[in-house]
Formats: structure tokens, C-alpha cells, sequence
């Protein structure tokens, strides 16, 4: 399996590296009775960076292959008594210059995060390394900038008039799309026995953002049906040092981990893009001019959005959601089903933005319940701006300036202090005023979900847009069927899901 342990085909002159990974256990934490930070003790953050060269190694060797990611993190909280310690995070090297991190685990401590006042977000997308300028067309685009760099506002904005001028498509485009994704998937299972979402799920992503967006059939362009594949292939040179794609782990490390894939390699890849974008795109870089940005600028910083952001982000979420409804059963999908079918036909059998906002609080709650357990982006970083202290639950731990922290989400999102059965998936967690309480914890967007994006924020520009779609899939799944059934499996970017029974609405 690709991310089963790969430490028996690890040379020997690893062997230390395996000996630092392991740690002791730990015992839960007792009920949590909220106190203030200065009334928290003051504590040296535990943990150590190890040898240079060496340290990292061993870290990058236990977060990919020795324990995995979740494990690396849990293991260091048991060994430090902690949920802030240092640590070293990959790429290590010869990618990332310095990686050495603070790392945040609890729900108290991530928010620290979202503080523009606290923290520097420049260049930090991707973490402790920072992708080729030569694989967006030249420029830092607007991911990797901080809200005080002059030109974070004006690409933000442009990115704000795209997705308002271009709403009245949305519900239309997606419904069209995703019915044929589905429609795709009984023809696969009716042939095979089970149908891949992944695969239908990356032509869908990419049909439904072209279409809704831009008003143009991808499939009708310069791309034909090379979209997903090209965008696939650049996300990788982006994010490939990040990823495991269960190659033997000595080959794997050394090739994909050590050093960087060369942007040459994609960048005919890259000119198809660049010109599918400034051929279908037009109305949105026009306007570019009028936010004080250049229309190039605009150009790749739309691309970006559009395939990294956006498709990127589908090819993540999708199959979560599905996975979790998956698993979740039949007594569950005859819930949502009679709750969404019952406001559908209460408004003339239209799908409509006020019904996905506040009519179905079961379909609301189940997607944030699935971005509560597997945020697309599981890590979040900063830079400390100067001297000053980050508190747990337990203790207030000094930081210096200029060190980076990091939040992995998928810990502090089920922080048991915060959420009770916070390991479980409970569909109905944010129904009520009780539960709505709780979004305030839900960060998936890089803040949280209580706020609202803006040019002065690095909350994610597309946050109502990604919580719509994920509601319209739900939706649209259960419109049409009363309950499916799955196969799941691993990959190196999302779940691998295959539907192997779509049982169809009867009522």
C-alpha cells in the first residue's frame, strides 16, 4: 500500500534516524476548565533540532516513512509533554534552507496563526521551501505574500470580482458537471462493479471551475482534454518535496525529497496553461488594470488561483466528503437525503444559495465536520514579527523573532479540549446554536470559519465559494440517490475512492 511503512527497504545507514523516531505513550488529558494565558506557567519550548544535515534528515525520514505524518506529530507530543515543541519539518535538505519550526498542536496555540499583527506570512504557502518563481510565470503570486506587501490587496480584490461577477453560474455549471460525473459513475459500476471518483472528480473540478468562471467549455479549447493532466503535472513540481508517491523510500527520498524537480521539465506544460487562461479569461484580466495590478501579473495570478487554489482544493475535498459520508452509512445518507429533497421541493425543485445557506443544517453541518477532520491544507505557517509568547492549554511558551512557526490543523481541529468524541466523525456536530458555537474552531480556510475573508487578511479568498461547492455536491448526491457505497484506499495527494453502489432516490 503507498503509504504503508517502507522502513524495510531503508538502508542501514539509517538506522539512527529510526532510533530518534520512536516515542513513549501518553495518557488522555482530563477535562479542560479554560484559563486565562497569564495565568498559564511559563515554560522553555521542549524539543531539539538534532544535528545540522542530520537532524532534518531524521525527521523527514520519520514524518514520510518511519511513522508518517500524523504519527510524527502525535509521538513528539507524548515525548515532550506538549503539544509546542521544535522540531524539524521537510523538505529539509538540500530543498528548504532552514527547517526548523515551532510546532503548534492544540487549539490554543494554532489561532496565534491567523495574526497579522504577530505573524509574517511571506513565502510561507508551501512552508519551510518556497517553489520556482519560473513555474508562475516569474512572479510571487498572491499565496505566498503577506498582507503588508503592497500588492496583496489589488491580487486579492481581482480575486474577489471574479468570484462575484461570475456567482449567477455557480449552482447552474456545478449541477451540470457533477450530474455528469454521476451519471459517469453508474455507467462505471454498471461495467465494472466500482467506478474511481478521483479521476471523473479532476474533469468535473476542472469542466465546473472553466465553465463557471470563465463561461468556456475547457474540452472546446487549446486543452481538449489534457486539462487535469497538465494542471496535475505542474501541481507536482510545486508540491512534490511534500508529497510520498510510494516509490521505494531510499529512490523516493533522494529524487523527490533532496532536490527540486526542474521547472524546465513543465514548462511547455505551463505555456498551454498560461495560454488556455489568457484566451478564456478575458472579462477578469481587463479589469485587472483597474485594481492597479498588470494584466501579466493578473494573468498568472488567476491561473494560480483557478488550478492550485481551486482545482487543487476540489481534487482534495472531494473525495473526503465522500469518504466520510462513505463510511458513515445508510441510516445517515436517509437523513440528508429527506432533508435536502424536502427544501428542493419546498422551492419548485430549484437548488438555491438560500436554501445551501441556511435551510439544510445537516448538509451544513456534515461538511464542516468533514473539513474539522481532514482540512485540505493540513499545515499553516508564519514567521514571528518580534519577541513574544504563544500559550497552550497548559503554559506560555517565549518565541523569538524571526522564527517560523507551524500549525498542523488536523491536531488542533480535534483537540479534545475543544470538541467532545474530537477523534470521531459526528455529522450533526455544528447543528444548533451549540454547534454553530463551535465553528469559530473550524480553520480550514486559514482563520476561522466565524470570519470573513478580506484584502487585508490571508483567510482564503474562495471560503464561501469552497463551503458552497462542498454543499452542492452533497446536495446533488443526494438528490439523486438514497445511498452509495465505497472502497477506499490511499494515494499520494487524496483518498483514492471508488464507488461500488449508488443506490438510486425512491423517494
Amino acid at each position: 500500500m503507498l503509504f504503508s511503512s517502507a522502513s524495510s527497504v531503508l538502508p542501514p545507514s539509517v538506522a539512527l534516524c529510526r532510533a530518534r523516531s520512536r516515542a513513549g505513550g501518553g495518557a488522555a488529558s482530563a477535562a479542560y476548565s479554560p484559563l486565562s494565558s497569564a495565568d498559564l506557567p511559563l515554560r522553555h519550548i521542549p524539543g531539539d533540532y538534532g544535528l545540522p544535515f542530520l537532524g532534518p534528515l531524521c525527521d523527514r525520514l520519520a514524518y514520510f516513512y518511519f511513522e508518517g505524518r500524523d504519527q510524527f506529530f502525535r509521538s513528539r507530543i507524548r515525548r515532550y509533554g506538549s503539544t509546542v515543541f521544535r522540531v524539524n519539518l521537510p523538505p529539509g535538505p538540500f530543498v528548504a534552507r532552514d527547517p526548523r519550526v515551532v510546532a503548534l498542536l492544540d487549539a490554543a496555540s494554532f489561532p496565534v496563526l491567523f495574526d497579522a499583527s504577530l505573524v509574517d506570512k511571506r513565502d510561507l504557502f508551501t512552508g519551510t521551501f518556497l517553489p520556482s518563481t519560473d513555474l508562475t510565470g516569474g512572479f510571487r503570486v498572491l499565496s505566498y505574500l503577506d498582507p503588508a506587501e503592497s500588492n496583496h490587496a489589488p491580487l486579492k480584490r481581482l480575486l474577489f470580482f471574479l468570484l462575484a461577477s461570475r456567482r449567477h453560474a455557480l449552482v447552474l455549471e456545478f449541477r451540470r458537471a457533477y450530474g455528469a460525473l454521476f451519471d459517469a459513475m453508474e455507467v462505471g459500476i454498471a461495467k465494472e462493479g466500482k467506478a474511481d471518483f478521483g479521476a471523473a472528480n479532476d474533469r468535473a473540478a476542472l469542466d465546473f471551475l472553466s465553465r463557471c468562471l470563465f463561461g468556456v467549455d475547457p474540452a472546446r479549447s487549446s486543452l481538449v482534454l489534457d486539462g487535469p493532466r497538465l494542471i496535475n503535472k505542474w501541481l507536482l513540481f510545486q508540491i512534490g518535496p511534500l508529497l510520498k508517491l510510494g516509490l521505494p523510500a531510499y529512490l523516493e527520498d533522494f529524487l523527490l525529497h533532496s532536490f527540486r524537480l526542474p521547472p524546465a521539465l513543465v514548462r511547455a506544460d505551463y505555456a498551454r496553461l498560461v495560454e488556455f487562461f489568457r484566451d478564456s479569461a478575458g472579462p477578469a484580466l481587463d479589469e485587472a488594470k483597474r485594481f492597479g495590478v498588470s494584466r501579466d501579473e493578473a494573468l498568472h495570478n488567476v491561473l494560480f488561483a483557478v488550478c492550485f487554489n481551486g482545482f487543487g482544493g476540489i481534487k482534495l475535498l472531494f473525495p473526503s466528503i465522500i469518504k466520510w459520508l462513505g463510511r458513515s452509512g445508510a441510516r445517515l445518507h436517509g437523513r440528508i437525503a429527506e432533508e435536502v429533497r424536502s427544501v428542493v421541493r419546498e422551492a419548485g425543485g430549484k437548488v438555491t444559495f438560500r436554501a445551501l445557506e441556511s435551510a439544510m443544517p445537516l448538509v451544513r453541518s456534515v461538511v464542516y465536520e468533514v473539513l474539522r477532520m481532514e482540512p485540505p491544507v493540513p499545515l499553516q505557517y508564519g514567521r514571528a514579527k518580534r519577541d513574544m509568547e504563544v500559550a497552550s492549554h497548559e503554559a506560555r511558551f517565549p518565541v523569538r523573532a524571526g522564527e517560523v512557526l507551524v500549525g498542523y490543523q488536523p491536531l488542533a481541529t480535534r483537540d479534545p479540549r475543544v470538541f467532545e468524541r474530537a477523534e470521531e466523525f459526528v455529522a450533526e456536530r455544528f447543528v444548533g446554536a451549540e454547534g454553530e458555537s463551535l465553528l469559530r474552531h473550524v480553520v480550514w480556510s486559514n482563520g476561522p470559519e466565524t470570519e470573513t475573508s478580506t484584502a487585508e487578511n490571508k483567510q482564503c479568498a474562495g471560503k464561501e465559494f469552497v463551503v458552497t461547492v462542498a454543499r452542492l455536491l452533497v446536495v446533488e448526491l443526494f438528490l439523486r440517490y438514497d445511498s452509495f457505497e465505497i472502497e477506499v484506499g490511499p494515494s499520494p495527494v487524496a483518498a483514492t475512492v471508488r464507488l461500488t453502489s449508488l443506490k438510486r432516490a425512491t423517494f
